[in-house]
């Protein structure tokens, strides 16, 4: 995905939307913007600016696109392919494997697709490799099968953190959040159970307070790790505007809606939610002590 919640999470980047019931809207507009060969999409960029996977999927079909979505930072909480999607790739060194310890992907599509791009001569797989490390195969077998408890506390954590987050006057975005302006058509999409995703977003406004937050939930709390990573047991963070989305100039992140105090997390399941949470209490109290951050 183009980057969890602001860039960087499914339905988060704050670029204008169209409106979902406004049947008004022309498909060719959207199908003048879409390539006329199959392309890799990406589900943030495309659902967040149209009325609808299922939408976008048939204008693409109408027009001989090929819809291909990656849903890295989503597997169980959205299908896509039962969206319409023709094929789903997930970079398996995230969430799926969920001990940042494994380099794998996986693209899953039709046989026809699949045998095409492993054609002996002409397929590109063919030039990339194909076949997984069977040490990493089997790894990957022992943990899928939970997965879905994995993805489920995830998601329960983060939902809980962003609601209390907010109730503290925290600038948080997060699309759990009734007030996200993507929280229904997620909630319409969504797998029933498996929550609205194990990324928050977190507005410092400043690099500097952003970087002070990120050394104390680190070096004074433990309260996660300083890291461009997802999906890993531990929580992970990063200040967006310099790291992840940093080849972006000033213009373009703000556009994209990315601050240069912008605080991505992705929340982990160790611990018990209420020491964790203490932790993150702790970390901003000693945040706004007088004296230790100055004017910034």
């Amino acid at each position: 995905m183009a980057e969890a919640i602001q860039n960087t999470n499914v339905f988060s980047s704050s670029k204008k939307r169209m409106n979902p019931d406004d049947s008004n809207q022309d498909d060719d507009i959207i199908a003048k913007k879409l390539p006329t060969k199959p392309t890799w999409e990406d589900p943030v960029m495309a659902l967040a600016n149209a009325r609808h996977e299922f939408e976008l999927s048939r204008i693409a079909h109408e027009k001989g696109v090929m819809v291909v979505v990656d849903n890295t930072f989503a597997p169980m909480v959205v299908s896509p392919a039962r969206l319409g999607a023709d094929v789903v790739i997930h970079s398996i060194s995230k969430y799926i494997s969920g001990g940042a310890d494994i380099i794998a992907g996986a693209v899953c599509g039709p046989a026809s697709l699949l045998n095409s791009l492993m054609d002996l001569h002409q397929g590109a797989f063919m030039l990339l490799g194909p076949t997984m490390n069977a040490k990493v195969a089997f790894e990957l077998a022992e943990r899928i099968p939970h997965l879905g408890l994995r993805v489920k506390e995830h998601c329960h954590r983060a939902l809980v953190y962003a609601q209390r987050m907010k109730k503290m006057g925290l600038k948080v975005i997060y699309p759990g959040l009734e007030d996200h302006p993507d929280h229904h058509l997620l909630k319409s999409i969504s797998n029933k159970d498996y929550g609205y995703g194990g990324m928050i977003c977190l507005d410092m406004g400043t690099e500097a307070k952003a970087n002070k937050l990120m050394n104390l939930l680190q070096n004074y709390t433990q309260f996660g790790l300083m890291a461009v990573s997802l999906g890993y047991y531990e929580t992970l963070m990063s200040c967006s505007g310099s790291s992840t989305s940093s080849e972006l100039n000033e213009e373009e992140q703000a556009l994209a809606g990315i601050s240069p105090g912008l605080v991505r997390m992705s929340i982990g399941y160790s611990g018990t939610l209420e020491q964790r949470w203490g932790q993150f209490e702790k970390a901003l109290s000693r945040l706004q002590e007088p004296g230790l951050f100055g004017k910034n």
